[in-house]
């Protein structure tokens, strides 16, 4: 049994969730302790069944037992540990997917975990469901949020830009980009994803970096050519960020601490 697993949506889907992960000790009879997972530019949806996970974000502990789990951005490192007999679904969705739904304002909201109940969910799925039909769900419910939605909207669109741009790029570019006043932009990107433009790309940059200095299919690159290819000032700027939120260094940095992302 693989403790974490990946499990990809349909191209269509995909516009709205990155894909869903799991962390399996539905099986296991013991704790498993300190493990680790780094922010990503994603809201995550949590689905815990069996006993109870425990995650410490940069703001407090949470106890999660069975029920669902609406994760904000993290802006930090977050460290969890998985209960015995517990198997906690992941549905991880991209940054612009909460702004089609205007009624929810998430402009104070990084680093936390808030308890939801089943009825609030916009789509029909029980904690009890296997990872296939949650899938199948998934799929049929965010295929038809793209047919409603074929045009992407002002949160989208600056994401889009920003994965893009192989340059690093103001705020004050892309709003310029967009033909739109950059404290209305502003205002709306807080509002939909709890983060600024500014930290949202800082973020990505990050993630970037990590995948760099573990993809072993190409040849290993200096701290300072991770750093410059990044966007980074230069090697101390880089040493310095990561450490804002992993608390250690590039070069004490163990990836088997961390849960990172599979390539497909």
């Amino acid at each position: 049994m693989n403790l974490y697993s990946e499990h990809y949506v349909s191209p269509k889907s995909e516009r709205f969730v990155s894909k869903i992960w799991c962390l399996d000790n539905s099986l296991g009879e013991d704790l498993i302790e300190n493990k680790l997972v780094l922010p990503n530019g994603c809201f995550n949806l949590a689905i815990v069944r069996g006993n109870a996970i425990e995650v410490h974000t940069s703001k407090k502990k949470y106890e999660m037992n069975e029920g669902f789990y609406f994760c904000s951005q993290m802006t930090n490192k977050v460290l969890v540990n998985i209960g015995p007999q517990t198997k906690v679904t992941i549905i991880q969705l991209h940054a612009w997917t909460l702004s089609i739904f205007p009624q929810y304002d998430l402009s104070n909201f990084t680093d936390s975990i808030l308890k939801i109940d089943a009825s609030q969910l916009p789509l029909k799925i029980s904690h009890k469901d296997s990872v296939e039909t949650i899938l199948k769900t998934i799929n049929v419910y965010f295929e038809e949020i793209a047919n409603l939605n074929p045009a992407p909207n002002t949160i989208e669109k600056v994401c889009e830009i920003i994965r893009l741009s192989e340059d690093e790029m103001a705020v004050s570019e892309i709003v310029k980009t967009l033909n739109s006043s950059q404290r209305l932009i502003q205002i709306k990107f807080k509002s939909a994803t709890g983060l600024t433009i500014k930290k949202y790309i800082q973020i990505l940059q990050f993630r970037k970096s990590i995948d760099q200095m573990i993809d072993t299919d190409t040849e290993k690159r200096s701290l300072t050519e991770i750093a410059l290819y990044n966007k980074y000032f230069d090697q101390s700027h880089f040493i310095r960020k990561f450490k804002d939120v992993t608390k250690t260094t590039p070069k004490t940095f163990n990836p088997d601490s961390y849960f990172l992302s599979k390539k497909r």
